[in-house]
């Protein structure tokens, strides 16, 4: 029976394909000058060298279960094959990687169809990136296409993309060859979404998606990167919104280094798992494996498809409800053609025609100046931008491919390519990766470069637009207007098939400032001509070149008349305008009177002694168009100075201070009465929460600038500064971001601060102190112990008879905690609460203006009477929580527990050593911990949804900015010790084994909630009375991104770069948080019960997920002494009294890994493994 055409086949029923091709190759030890005829890595030469190998392994997956094959042509372009002088096979490669698939698909005899899929990888080069022009590559693919369907595939895939212009290439290559063959094979495209959210070259899914749709692609999916869990969200995504069928082939998890060897921890029944959510949940049609896959995971999902499916062995898809917007995109995103409560904004200036300033900037050569006027216009609320480079002598061709490459790459936003030369439109479509919108066509001239653009629009996947123009002339009448848009309709839509939401119809308009009686109706039968267009089609897109209404006329009365005819315009069913989006006013910011004329001119509401023009134009008499936009700029250099400060403008900073010394303004006086002025302003914006705090470090930075310019024209006097401060943060504490940004605000308001750093003894605060005759301490600290330190410190100081105004900050502080508990330990009562930098500086403020007692004796009259809090002490754990438990009680609970489920078996005992890289961390980033919390940006009234919305826009490009530095300077390098041992519970205890169950290593007294059948800890595990057999198991972390990133944040802090170091600062703690929640996720899996987590990863973050992550110093295990014990498990320390018997560690001998060097008495920990964990416990990772 002949086998069904694979596009019905998928719609039928959900299909599985094969795993990687590329690690059964690797597992097999094969030589290079045999197997490979000298061409290293080049898997597609065994097409030829050793067939038996790639047949055996087609073979291989189809016994696995699966329902079609890749072919072992990944990388089978002429392109990559001749990095391995293979070129000229490209052909014979390609058709013979699909008869050999083909042999193994018939060398079975059970009936079961079976189908083989023409693999295209991505390639070694990238046109977006430059590496190859389009015309290049897509003739190489087409030759690889040809092979592929020579040797008779069911099917052509481009898969692993990470360019959406190699896409077009791809499938415009596919469809070359095809036709070509008289072929009907479907053609799908996979893409490849990194950690970031984004394809390599930066398409998000959904401008990936636009420009896939536009090239009528039926199957859109998703391959390689990542796991499952971190596709989940995009995989969601095409689920809601892509029309068409849906794949997912993941890798098996995120590729780790573990004791030196890379490792996929994905097994086949956690990805089975994962894969049956997106069929039943997201409705997937095709399911694979990539890289790290191999036959168990293809068996596993067979078997999973096999249960979902019942007798038909495989299941049908699920019905999909599923939304699409029609949109176009830039390289990077995707913009809706149809705007909520608004219209689709065109912007006007880059225009040769119609834009002096970008008239000039083309000329002189002028590329960054170009782009910064069209990232001015995106600025402003266009939506995308209107590109033409045609004037009079210049060479268009040449500067629109400019042009096209500068802001496909810079500029966010969709391109419309305006051009009267079809051969300019064609160089400019085969250098853009997003959707773009030719203009224009229309029939002046006939239908032929009408045609000829309908072709490249139709190929490149471009939407188009249409002028109401015809052999006639141009439509001036509703009635033509409507007439010519039907024929552009069945000309674009029907005879060339391009979707009526990529058709912009634009009816024309003309100006109604003539005064001639034959254009006064103008502006009337553009709105009526629109209205009868949307009734007719109403999925068309209505566009104008809004400007036109209002030539003729001044600025100022150009912009009323503009955004009056515009209102009007939308309102009769325009979507979309060319237009300068910065010079439209909302109806209600003009004047009535403006309005009501403007309205009587566009529908010629003239009545006896009153024409709306000659009002017009008298109302507008030598009046001048004010831009609204622009910020007024200070008239003396003082003003102008003080602005650069609160605006952290450094740009031209030199010249402006240069001015106010020539004025002679002395240096000392520029610092303290003007640029101390500024930065007074940005505290009080950054107190009413109009300023963000990294604005803040920008203006600090602008200020430090500002200071060593001036410097060398001082004179150093002793006293110069407003007073000096000691800071530190306490003992014990690491913590320092607090007490630098304190340092930053203080040194930046003129203050001198001594900052001794980080886990500072008392001894060197009160030393420094008397030594620099300091008027202030200031102590910070971040963990809930160092609020003990603060307090027990203030104790020694009052001994010493210290009594120096102290000022107190950090995250687990309480002003009542400070205001009552600290008071009273500081004999002199002189301490004080900072909840953030600018609050130090206000106290500050107060220690040098004599005022800071009495603010002190202010704070202690407003509290007396108030009830205090005797049950809880800060920094100190509940004591109620360690109060003596009954073992009875405990036992019996433990084992109500305990019954729940059943012990895990781990993969092995003791600990191991795992490297991640950076990126496999980045969605496991808790983004608004970063932001707020790291960051210290605010709501600033925003609800939280709206504020993450914000985020995502304005702050997200500033982590993939922070994750690119660290990536190329090699900053992050997150390391983790990780393992299981043995354990138990008794009474509170939680206790820890050897591997043999009995040798007790540690105990960990845990707190018991003080509540009626309160929570412990160790009630979570077996009871230590159910002997060794029955021992229970724990998971324990320890996780690091490496020193170099303290190292760096220091330099960058000592270096003045303020905001940078506490980006830096900010996404090296969460990076270490989000490796700790990598690492309990890997545990979770190992241990056989990942499967159960949240598939929406921001839920898995708050906990959506089975197990728990305990950290030492919170609540649930308050002892930060116990940490000690974690050096001991991962072979960094001793407990107290120990002293070694053995040296063992691991590296690189003889350029091979070695797991057990040292002294020959010991070796490494993790050495033993044991089998996957078939059962499920409970999870503690310190």
């Amino acid at each position: 029976m002949a086998r069904p055409h694979l596009l019905d086949a998928l719609r039928d029923r959900v299909l599985l394909c094969d795993g990687g091709m590329g690690s059964r190759v690797q597992a097999m030890a094969l030589e290079v000058e045999r197997d490979y005829w000298g061409k290293e890595n080049c898997t597609e030469v065994l097409n030829l060298s050793r067939p038996d190998i790639v047949r055996d392994i087609h073979r291989g997956y189809y016994e696995a279960g699966a329902d079609m094959v890749l072919t072992n042509s990944f990388g089978g372009s002429p392109v990559t094959l001749a990095e391995f002088e293979l070129e000229e096979r490209a052909f014979e490669i390609n058709k013979l990687s699909v008869e050999l698939a083909r042999e193994a698909a018939e060398s079975f005899a059970d009936g079961r169809h079976r189908w083989v899929v023409g693999d295209i990888g991505p390639g070694t080069k990238l046109p977006s990136l430059g590496n190859i022009t389009y015309d290049a590559l897509e003739a190489a693919l087409v030759e690889q296409c040809r092979g592929l369907i020579a040797g008779g595939a069911d099917a052509l895939l481009t898969e692993t993309n990470q360019d959406t212009l190699f896409i077009k290439a791809a499938v415009n290559a596919a469809k070359i060859a095809r036709k070509a063959a008289g072929s009907d094979i479907p053609i799908f495209v996979q893409v490849t979404v990194e950690t970031t959210g984004t394809l390599l070259v930066g398409p998000d899914i959904a401008a990936a998606t636009t420009v896939v749709h536009a090239l009528d692609v039926p199957l859109m999916g998703l391959n390689c990167a990542t796991g499952p869990q971190e596709m989940a969200e995009h995989v969601r995504w095409l689920s809601q919104n892509w029309p068409g069928l849906i794949s997912c082939q993941p890798n098996a998890g995120l590729p780790e280094l573990v004791d030196g060897k890379t490792h996929y921890p994905l097994g086949a029944e956690e990805l089975a798992a994962w894969m049956e959510r997106f069929v039943v949940e997201d409705g997937l049609n095709l399911i694979g494996g990539c890289c790290g896959t191999s036959t168990p995971h293809i068996a596993a999902l067979d078997a999973m498809l096999r249960k979902l499916g019942g007798a038909a062995h495989r299941p049908a898809p699920i019905k999909r409800k599923f939304h699409w917007v029609p949109s176009v995109a830039s390289l990077y995103t995707a913009t809706a053609l149809r705007q909520e409560n608004s219209y689709f904004s065109i912007g006007e200036r880059c225009n040769a025609n119609g834009s002096k300033a970008w008239r000039e900037r083309q000329a002189a050569g002028d590329w960054d100046g170009c782009v910064a006027m069209g990232r001015e216009q995106m600025a402003e609320g266009s939506n995308s931008l209107d590109i033409c480079t045609a004037f009079v002598g210049r060479d268009e061709m040449a500067e629109m491919s400019e042009v096209i490459r500068r802001f496909t790459s810079s500029v966010n936003g969709p391109l419309v390519i305006d051009s009267t030369e079809t051969p300019v439109i064609e160089a400019a479509l085969k250098l853009h990766g997003g959707k773009p919108i030719i203009n224009s066509i229309n029939f002046e001239e006939g239908e032929k470069a009408a045609e000829d653009r309908m072709i490249l629009a139709r190929k490149f996947g471009a939407a188009v637009i249409a002028l109401t123009i015809d052999e006639v002339g141009m439509a001036k009448t509703a009635e033509d207007k409507l007439r010519i848009a039907r024929r552009l309709v069945e000309f674009a839509c029907t005879k060339h098939g391009l979707a009526q939401s990529d058709l912009m119809i634009d009816p024309l308009t003309f100006t109604v400032a003539t005064g001639n009686e034959d254009d006064r109706k103008l502006g009337l039968w553009t709105l009526e001509g629109i209205r009868m267009i949307r009734d007719e089609f109403p999925d068309i897109q209505i566009i104008l070149g809004l400007s036109n209404i209002s030539f003729g006329l001044n600025p100022a009365a150009r912009h009323v008349l503009n955004s009056v005819f515009l209102d009007h315009a939308v309102k009769a069913g325009m979507t979309g305008a060319i237009v300068h989006v910065s010079k439209i006013k909302p109806l209600h910011q003009i004047p009535p009177e403006e309005v009501k004329v403007a309205e009587d001119l566009i529908f010629d509401r003239r009545t006896e002694g009153y024409d709306p023009l000659q009002k017009l134009l008298e109302l507008f008499a030598g009046r001048k168009a004010a831009d609204a936009t622009a910020k007024k700029r200070a008239e003396t250099v003082e003003g102008r100075l003080k602005d650069r400060i609160i605006d952290g403008d450094r740009k031209g900073l030199d010249d402006e201070l240069a001015d106010a010394l020539a004025k002679g303004i002395a240096p000392l006086s520029i610092i303290n009465d003007v640029l101390l002025d500024g930065m007074k302003v940005v505290g009080e914006l950054f107190g009413a929460g109009k300023m963000q705090l990294p604005f803040v470090l920008q203006s600090a930075e602008t200020m430090k600038t500002a200071v060593a310019y001036l410097e060398p024209y001082m004179e150093k006097v002793a006293g110069q500064e407003k007073g000096t401060i000691v800071l530190g943060t306490v003992k014990g504490d690491v913590h320092d971001i607090g007490k630098n940004l304190v340092d930053i605000i203080l040194t930046n308001n003129g203050y001198r601060v001594v900052n001794l750093g980080i886990k500072v003894p008392l001894i060197e605060i009160v030393n420094a102190a008397r030594e620099h005759k300091a008027h202030a301490i200031g102590m910070s600290g971040l963990l809930v112990k160092s609020t003990v330190v603060m307090r027990e410190n203030l104790e020694e100081m009052s001994r010493q008879g210290v009594d120096i105004p102290v000022l107190l900050g950090g995250a687990a502080l309480t002003r009542n905690y400070v205001e009552d508990d600290c008071v009273r330990a500081y004999a002199s009562g002189r301490v004080a609460y900072a909840r953030d930098a600018f609050d130090g500086l206000h106290l500050m403020d107060k220690v040098m203006g004599n005022g800071f007692d009495d603010y002190l004796a202010a704070l202690q009259t407003k509290r007396s009477g108030k009830a205090r809090n005797e049950k809880r002490t800060l920094g100190t754990a509940d004591p109620r929580g360690f109060a003596p438990v009954d073992v009875h009680y405990a036992q019996s609970r433990r084992r109500r527990v305990a019954a729940e489920s059943a012990v895990p078996t781990p993969p092995f005992w003791g600990a191991r050593v795992l490297e991640a890289a950076p990126k496999a961390l980045v969605p496991f980033i808790n983004e608004r911990s970063l932001y707020q919390f790291q960051w210290g940006f605010r709501k600033a009234g925003r609800s939280l949804e709206d504020f993450l919305g914000w985020a995502k826009q304005e702050l997200r490009p500033v982590l993939k900015r922070m994750l690119a530095l660290a990536e190329e300077q090699n900053i992050l390098k997150p390391q983790a010790i990780y393992g299981y041992w043995k354990c138990a519970g008794q009474g509170n205890d939680l206790i820890l084994f050897a591997e043999d169950g009995v040798t007790e290593v540690c105990r960990f007294n845990m707190p018991r909630q003080p509540k009626e059948d309160g929570d412990c800890i160790a009630d979570f595990v077996r009871d230590v009375d159910d002997g060794p057999g029955a021992r229970d198991v724990i998971g324990l972390q320890v996780v690091t991104v490496g020193q170099k990133a303290s190292d760096i944040a220091r330099d960058w802090f000592e270096e003045n770069r303020y905001q940078d170091y506490l980006y830096l600062h900010g996404l090296s703690v969460e990076m270490a948080e989000a490796l700790a929640e990598y690492i309990h996720k890997r545990i979770r899996a190992e241990l056989g019960f990942a499967a159960e987590d949240d598939r929406d990863i921001e839920k898995m973050l708050q906990q959506g997920y089975r197990g728990g992550r305990y950290s030492f110093g919170y609540p649930a295990c308050p002892k930060l002494e116990d940490q000690e014990g974690l050096a001991v498990f991962s072979g960094n320390g001793l407990w107290e009294g120990m002293q070694s018997r053995a040296s063992v560690y691991s590296g690189h001998q003889f350029g091979q890994w070695a797991g057990q060097l040292g002294d020959g008495r010991a070796l490494s920990l993790g050495q033993r493994t044991q089998s996957r964990a078939q059962t499920t416990g409970l999870l503690i990772g310190f």
